[in-house]
């Protein structure tokens, strides 16, 4: 399956590319992003070509969409959502955005995108997906904000470990 091109009012949804490295990096090492999804702080030189080099290889596997949040007027990379096919008839999936673009609704845009999607429908059939699983670290307000308008139901707590940003 390829991750198909989406558009919203505001955003252009495309498939996540080695293109995309550059705007990674110099977004995601910020604190105030890298503290809720799992990638090493201080975030590495030249580690988004690296994990760019797995998302696509996963991307050409079958096992994973991943999208990059583009601005429709200026076509500025803001983000990246990816869907992982888990096997077991699940689906995982996470996002982030860069902090400028917060609490603007963006990303709540972006999910219901590829939520909505009749490509979206075909990944259950395709899949054979039974249930979609979405999670963030306590403290993530704005992840669980996008969650509750997107659909998601609460159905537990697991106990997590805090990250704490080591300043010395």
């Amino acid at each position: 399956m390829k991750t198909p091109i989406l558009e919203t009012e505001r955003l252009i949804l495309r498939p996540i590319s080695m293109d995309d490295a550059q705007a990674i990096q110099k977004h995601i090492n910020n604190w105030n992003i890298i503290r809720y999804i799992n990638a090493p702080w201080p975030y590495p030189d030249g580690g988004a070509e690296e994990h760019l080099r797995e998302v696509i290889s996963e991307v050409n596997k079958g096992n994973q969409l991943s999208w990059a949040l583009t601005l429709q007027t200026t076509k500025e990379f803001v983000g990246k959502i990816d869907y992982c096919f888990l096997g077991n008839s699940q689906a995982r999936r996470g996002f982030w955005l860069a902090e400028p673009f917060h609490g603007q609704g963006y990303m709540t845009e972006a999910v219901t995108a590829t939520q909505d999607c009749m490509f979206f429908d075909c990944m259950f059939f395709e899949y054979g997906l039974e249930k979609i699983t979405v999670s963030n670290l306590k403290g993530n307000d704005g992840s669980i904000r996008v969650k509750e308008k997107t659909g998601a139901q609460f159905i537990g707590e697991k106990s997590e470990i805090v990250r704490e940003k080591n300043v010395s």
